[in-house]
C-alpha cells in the first residue's frame, strides 16, 4: 500500500504533459515522417524529447521553487501588459487547435463503426451510397460523439472538488492505453531492429536546406513549449514545493520518456507497415493497418487515437482556459471559477468549429493559419520567458539554471525560433501571400 502511494506521489505533471503532446495531429505527422523516410528521422524524435525535456524541467523547477506560476511572474516583474499577451496567445492557440482534437474522437469512432466510409457517403469496399438509415446514423454519430464528449468534458471540468487528482488519474488511463495499443501495432508490424536503431544516427543529406526546414515540422509536433510552460501549473497543482524539487524534475524526465517512446512507436510502425503510402488523416493510417493482428490492428489504433485525441482534448483546453485566467489576474487554481469557465470557452469553440468542419459548412483552414501564425511568435516568447525568470536570482535563489542548462536552454530556444521560421515560411505565408501586394 505503501509503495503504491509513494508512486503515485512520484509522478504526473508529465504524465499530463506527454498527454497533451501525443494528439491527433502529432500521430499523424509521426506516421507520415515513418510511410516517407522510413526509421531515418527517429534521431529527430530523440533530440526533440530531448529539448522537450529540458523545457519541462525548467517549467518544474520554476513550479516547485518560486510557488507562483510563470505568468503571475511576469506580471509582477515586466508588467500586465506582457502577462495579458501572453494569455491571450495561448488561448487563442489552444481554441483554434482545439478543434483537430475533436476530429480525432470523431475520426475514431467513425472508422470504426463505418469502415471506409468516405465524406460523401460511398464506402470503400463497394461502388453503393449509403442508404437513408445509415447516414443519418452517420449523421448522428458525427454530431453526437463530438457534442457528448465535450459535455462529459465539462461536466468533468466542474464535478471534482480535487479537480487535479481526478486528472491525473484519468490521465494515467490514457497514457497506460496509448502505450499498450501502439506497442502492439509496433510488435506485430515486425519492424526492423538494425535500420530502426540506425534512424537514430543523423545522415548528411538530412541537414541540406531544403530537407532541414521539413524536419523542423516533426520537430514542432513534440517540442510543444506551451505544454512545458504549463508543467509549473501542473506541479503546483499537484501540490509539490520547494521539497519537491527532485522529485518534480524526476516526473519531467518520465513525461518527455514516455511522449518520446510513444512518437518512436508511431514512426517505426508505420515505417515497417505503411512505407510509400499518402497518409492524409489518422484514418488513413487506421487503414493502413487493417491487417494487422487478423484486422484487429485497425480497432487497437483506433482506441490509441482515441486515448490521445480526448486527453489532448481536454488537457489542451485547460492551458488555453487557465493561462489566459492567469494573464488577466483571474486566477490559475483549479478550485477557482474563471480559469474553468474559460477552459470550457476553449472546449466550446473547438466544439462549434468541429460540427462544422466535419458537415462541410465550414472550412477550418484560416483557424488553422492563424493558430500557426500567432504560434510563430508566441513559441519563442514562453520559451523565453522560462529561460528568464529560472535565471532570476530573486525568483529562485539557489536553484537557478547552471552554465549547462543555459547552454542547453539557449540551443532549444534557438531550435523553437527555427521550427517559428519553418511555420511562417512554409505554412503561414504561402496561404496569406497571395492576398496581400507584395
Amino acid at each position: 500500500m505503501n509503495k503504491t502511494k509513494r508512486w503515485y506521489h512520484a509522478i504526473g505533471p508529465g504524465l499530463i504533459t506527454a498527454c497533451v503532446v501525443i494528439g491527433p495531429g502529432s500521430i499523424l505527422t509521426s506516421s507520415q515522417v515513418g510511410a516517407t523516410d522510413g526509421y531515418s528521422k527517429l534521431w529527430v524524435v530523440l533530440i526533440a524529447a530531448f529539448f522537450m525535456a529540458v523545457y519541462m524541467t525548467l517549467g518544474a523547477k520554476l513550479g516547485v521553487v518560486s510557488g507562483s506560476s510563470p505568468t503571475e511572474l511576469v506580471a509582477a516583474r515586466a508588467g500586465r501588459p506582457l502577462a495579458v499577451l501572453i494569455g491571450v496567445s495561448v488561448f487563442f492557440i489552444a481554441a483554434s487547435f482545439q478543434f483537430g482534437n475533436n476530429l480525432g474522437v470523431h475520426t475514431s469512432f467513425e472508422t470504426i463503426v463505418f469502415g471506409n466510409v468516405s465524406a460523401d457517403g460511398q464506402g470503400s469496399t463497394d461502388a453503393n451510397p449509403m442508404s437513408t438509415s445509415d447516414t443519418a446514423v452517420r449523421i448522428a454519430v458525427d454530431y453526437g460523439v463530438v457534442i457528448a464528449f465535450n459535455v462529459l468534458s465539462i461536466l468533468f471540468l466542474f464535478s471534482f472538488k480535487n479537480f487535479y487528482r481526478a486528472l491525473e488519474r484519468l490521465m494515467m488511463s490514457f497514457v497506460a492505453i496509448m502505450l499498450i495499443c501502439f506497442a502492439v501495432n509496433l510488435f506485430v508490424s515486425r519492424p526492423s531492429i538494425g535500420a530502426l536503431l540506425t534512424g537514430f544516427i543523423p545522415q548528411v543529406s538530412d541537414f541540406q536546406a531544403e530537407q532541414s526546414l521539413a524536419l523542423l515540422g516533426l520537430v514542432g509536433t513534440t517540442f510543444v513549449i506551451a505544454a512545458a510552460y504549463y508543467q509549473a501549473y501542473l506541479v503546483r497543482q499537484k501540490g509539490w514545493d520547494r521539497s519537491g524539487l527532485g522529485t518534480g524534475l524526476r516526473d519531467a524526465r518520465v513525461g518527455s520518456t514516455i511522449m518520446f517512446l510513444i512518437t518512436m512507436m508511431l514512426v517505426a510502425t508505420a515505417a515497417a507497415q505503411l512505407r510509400g503510402q499518402v497518409l492524409q488523416s489518422p484514418a488513413d493510417v487506421a487503414d493502413g493497418l487493417s491487417p494487422l493482428l487478423k484486422n484487429w490492428g485497425k480497432p487497437v489504433f483506433c482506441i490509441g487515437l482515441f486515448s490521445a485525441a480526448y486527453s489532448s482534448f481536454l488537457v489542451n483546453s485547460m492551458i488555453g482556459g487557465f493561462i489566459l485566467a492567469d494573464g488577466l489576474g483571474l486566477g490559475n487554481r483549479p478550485e477557482q471559477l474563471i480559469p474553468r469557465c474559460l477552459t470550457a470557452v476553449v472546449l466550446l469553440t473547438g466544439m462549434v468549429v468541429a460540427l462544422a468542419t466535419i458537415r462541410g459548412e465550414w472550412n477550418a483552414v484560416g483557424a488553422i493559419v492563424a493558430a500557426q501564425a500567432v504560434t510563430v511568435l508566441a513559441a519563442p516568447l514562453l520559451a523565453a520567458v522560462l529561460l528568464w525568470l529560472t535565471n532570476r536570482e530573486d525568483v529562485m535563489g539557489d536553484d537557478r539554471n547552471g552554465p549547462l542548462m543555459n547552454v542547453l536552454a539557449s540551443l532549444g530556444l534557438l531550435l523553437l525560433v527555427g521550427v517559428a521560421y519553418y511555420t511562417a515560411s512554409h505554412k503561414v505565408w504561402p496561404r496569406i501571400g497571395p492576398f496581400l501586394d507584395f
